[in-house]
């Protein structure tokens, strides 16, 4: 038989089923005794009467540990005076599959009751926590909407390297590695690999894969790994054809989540999943740099000139929804100085933008360079040369023009959430003063 998800157990009233998962509480009482079992979609009581008929199996039940695991089989009966959805079951058969052999070092059921230094150190326990299975549950769901939509548009997965030869891509740290005789490198991102895929003539591709960043930074946003979900398409006019798409792109990721987990996120988070409306506000940077001044009194600091810096994003979401109600808004024509060189230019304008939503900026995209002699010319200015070598040769033989961008899907959870960092919305956080478990 296979498992049953206990959240479908409704369906078998009156049968004999097989029950597999943690012991949450164990109550062992004078005349009776109870296990609360749960699995990742809910929970069911098992009740043992102490008449003698159970004998074995009332001395199994003394001696389990709560946190361990159990096989139990039994008749699932209704019982409108158990809370937990009105059933139980009578069991006949209790397997102990694992003891929880001691005390555990962290109250998982609590968030609050540990630090999340200590919660970070015993993940595999935090993670039991209803709300934490939860909340990647919802991540699984948001990720599987826009999978769905690119594939409803003729979009190819594919998968890169990680492991690299060159040390660059716009001059960011990045991870060096011993690989046999020589160095190699941990990708920042697939960018150089899906632009490979356009000279290819693949034309519509993405992956979902990780992508490191050797910055010591130590904020709410930034991690060293993390999972990037990335997409490129090719015979575009203009970088507004990315952002058209991008907005098709996370409306179809969060329907699906509000569809499916709008009521829970509500009772669990406290946040409303609101599904956005097509355009997109868009601003470009400098008229931006006028609204915060005038709105908010805000001067953009001289070294952040031609970018944004977290402050003015947080403005920024504040300005969109004082200006337009909407969540997100694009910002565009950042100095050619703040982009990568592989960002096409009009006029020395980058051709590309920001998304900001809830504060925070969730994609950096563009229309890319895809002429050979200008890109090289756009990477010498920027000081790259051997780095991106092999890069420059996707370009040689032809390219059509093409443009994509990245969504960080650790940021994405936390700013659909409400939490108030990555350490919670990935599965193992890696920064630079953590590196386990």
């Amino acid at each position: 038989m296979k498992k049953i998800n206990f959240c479908d157990l409704a369906k078998y009233d009156q049968q004999e089923v097989v029950l597999e998962g943690f012991v949450e509480r164990v109550r062992d009482l004078q005349y009776v005794q109870f296990l609360i079992l749960k699995d990742r979609t809910g929970k069911i009581q098992v009740t043992l009467e102490k008449d003698g008929s159970l004998k074995e199996l009332n001395e199994i039940v003394s001696k389990i540990n709560a946190d361990s695991t159990v096989k139990v089989t039994g008749t699932l009966l209704k019982n409108e005076k158990v809370k937990m959805g009105g059933m139980e079951v009578i069991p006949t058969e209790i397997e102990v599959t694992s003891n929880s052999l001691e005390e555990l070092p962290l109250n998982y059921r609590d968030l609050n009751s540990a630090n999340l230094d200590t919660r970070m150190d015993y993940k595999f326990l935090d993670l039991r926590n209803e709300k934490n299975i939860l909340m990647f549950q919802i991540q699984s769901t948001f990720v599987e909407g826009m999978r769905e939509f690119l594939y409803r548009q003729n979009f190819t997965e594919i998968h890169t390297p990680k492991l690299i030869g060159a040390a660059s891509e716009s001059g960011s740290e990045v991870f060096e590695v011993k690989y046999f005789d020589t160095k190699a490198y941990l990708a920042q991102s697939p960018q150089f690999y899906k632009q490979m895929a356009m000279a290819a003539g693949f034309e519509r591709i993405f992956e979902v894969a990780p992508a490191f960043r050797a910055e010591n930074s130590n904020t709410n946003r930034h991690t060293t790994e993390f999972t990037s979900f990335d997409l490129e398409f090719s015979y575009i006019d203009s970088y507004e054809e990315v952002m058209d798409l991008e907005e098709d792109l996370l409306i179809a990721g969060l329907t699906k989540v509000k569809e499916k987990y709008g009521d829970k996120i509500k009772e669990q988070f406290g946040k409303e999943v609101i599904v956005p409306t097509k355009p997109f506000p868009r601003i470009k940077l400098q008229d931006l740099y006028h609204e915060l001044n005038q709105r908010y009194h805000y001067e953009i600091p001289t070294e952040d000139i031609g970018d944004m810096n977290q402050e003015a994003e947080k403005l920024t979401s504040r300005y969109a929804m004082d200006e337009f109600g909407h969540e997100f808004i694009f910002v565009t024509d950042y100095s050619a100085k703040k982009r990568a060189f592989y960002h096409m230019r009009k006029e020395g304008i980058p051709q590309g933008y920001d998304l900001i939503w809830r504060g925070c900026e969730i994609t950096t995209g563009a229309q890319r360079e895809h002429r050979y002699e200008i890109l090289c010319e756009q990477a010498k200015e920027k000081g790259l040369g051997d780095d991106v070598k092999f890069y420059l040769e996707f370009f040689r033989y032809g390219c059509p023009p093409h443009g994509g961008f990245a969504l960080g899907v650790d940021r994405l959870t936390m700013l659909l959430l409400g939490t108030t960092t990555l350490k919670e919305t990935m599965f193992l956080f890696r920064g630079p003063n953590r590196l386990n478990p």
